[in-house]
């Protein structure tokens, strides 16, 4: 078994693509669920308080939006660079080049922050144990997962989501119960908004805001897309993402409506799961703890599902020349281990970790919701790729312009929260730099080759 799948329609390639429609929506969730659904709807709620519901639906329209898009185009040319290779064929050398480099940097500030929660998460039972002791066991870790290749990764992650997933149903039963009076407890429940003032506590401004933390706990479908390549029938690509997406709004929706219901907004805070606060009230002792459990879990899975894509990411690009060659060189007699491009991947892990422990927190906020915007720009990158690549309908044209918009108002929201909002502009900062390598590698590189856009 390949650690990665080869280019190409080999024997080799056609033995490992064996993953079922249902086993790819299940990895789905098990990466996208993670802390910035645990946590960072926490925020959400805050912010814009009952109406964190609606914006979990709009970003559920835009994420099954650019998924469908991405997965037509993996059914109709399936390739391993995924998202970035779409690019690459709709606009060219620096379109691949830009998409594959953003992804990248995203995904390394994203496991930063991710393992820096994990390891103040894991203080709830060990308070006196090192950040830094903790931040190194859950990298080694996930280190290991990865090391294991597809395989391991896809039994991991499929452990992972149905534990994740379990919890949140136990959350949707516990909560169900203590309303029906079977759980003990003296909370008075603010109950379902009776007007669009109850809705909106915090205005519009604040719901506007909010769309960045719904979209963000939908983030991980491009995981999904660079494992595409190994269902048995690419086809089932779109229904793979369908089936994912029906699952992740039902529990969310549902787990983030009655987390209103029973708790008002302005006791959420992102500090604690709004699951936890909305049972602060009832004698379950236990309860703290099985979450902080689960928010481990959810968080180390998405760090992990992370650390694998950007390294099957950069052994493309570097097979594409879009990163030193070094990094696309594989160890044969281990699974064909791409040992460069996880080492590389190792050491931004470690970077952001030091980065994660050293600075403010604020400060790092900052640079967690630029990785979360970086992220949305390269989803804004598959839309406009599939609009050059697919033969879009009038319809389809439409139905791509609205996920463009979602898109859109995500981004700018964070311009009108002050915590955030520095994020927005240090985006910005990694776009620059990204462009600035893509017009030095246009003129330098590129152009001495002849190529504009990506040949096979």
């Amino acid at each position: 078994m390949d650690f990665f799948l080869p280019s190409g329609n080999s024997s080799k390639e056609s033995e490992s693509c064996d993953l079922k429609w249902w086993q790819l929506s299940l990895i789905g969730v098990g990466c996208t669920i993670g802390t910035g659904f645990f946590l960072g709807s926490a925020i959400g709620i805050k912010i814009t308080g009952p109406a964190i519901v609606i914006s979990f639906l709009l970003a559920a329209i835009g994420t099954y939006i650019v998924y469908n898009l991405l997965a037509k185009m993996t059914a109709e040319d399936p390739q391993e660079g995924s998202f970035c290779y779409y690019a690459n064929k709709a606009y060219g050398k620096w379109a691949g080049f830009s998409c594959g480099w953003n992804y990248w940097c995203s995904n390394i500030l994203i496991m930063g922050s991710q393992l820096t929660a994990l390891s103040i998460l894991s203080r709830f039972w060990f308070p006196h144990v090192p950040l830094w002791i903790f931040a190194a066991g859950y990298a080694i870790l996930s280190i290991i997962v990865v090391l294991t290749g597809n395989k391991g990764f896809e039994k991991v992650e499929n452990l992972f989501a149905v534990i994740k997933t379990s919890a949140i149903i136990m959350f949707i039963i516990l909560a169900a119960a203590a309303l029906a009076g079977v759980i003990d407890g003296d909370a008075k429940h603010p109950g379902f908004p009776g007007s669009a003032r109850d809705w909106f506590p915090e205005g519009f401004k604040g719901f506007w805001s909010s769309l960045i933390y719904a979209f963000y706990a939908y983030g991980g479908i491009e995981v999904i897309g660079l494992m595409a390549t190994r269902l048995k029938k690419k086809e089932d690509a779109p229904k793979a993402g369908i089936i994912m997406l029906i699952v992740l709004v039902i529990i969310y929706v549902i787990s983030l409506g009655l987390a209103v219901y029973m708790a008002s907004h302005g006791a959420f805070n992102e500090k604690e799961s709004p699951f936890v606060t909305a049972m602060d009230n009832y004698n379950l002792d236990f309860f703290p703890h099985i979450f902080n459990a689960a928010i481990i879990i959810a968080g180390f899975s998405t760090m992990t599902a992370s650390l694998f894509g950007v390294t099957a990411l950069l052994v493309t690009l570097a097979d594409d020349g879009d990163a030193p060659a070094l990094f696309s060189k594989k160890i044969r007699k281990w699974k064909d281990l791409p040992l460069p491009s996880l080492g590389l991947a190792t050491a931004g892990l470690i970077a952001s970790i030091v980065t994660a422990l050293l600075l403010p927190g604020k400060i790092y906020e900052y640079i967690t919701t630029a990785a979360g915007i970086l992220i949305l720009f390269n989803w804004s990158f598959i839309i406009i790729s599939a609009l050059r690549i697919l033969e879009n309908k009038v319809f389809g044209k439409v139905i791509a312009t609205a996920g463009l918009l979602l898109i859109l108002a995500a981004v700018s929201g964070t311009l009108l929260e002050k915590s955030i909002r520095l994020g927005f502009f240090v985006s910005l900062i990694f776009v620059a730099l990204i462009a600035i390598v893509a017009l030095i590698m246009q003129k330098k590189v590129w152009k001495k080759e002849g190529r504009s856009s990506y040949q096979k």
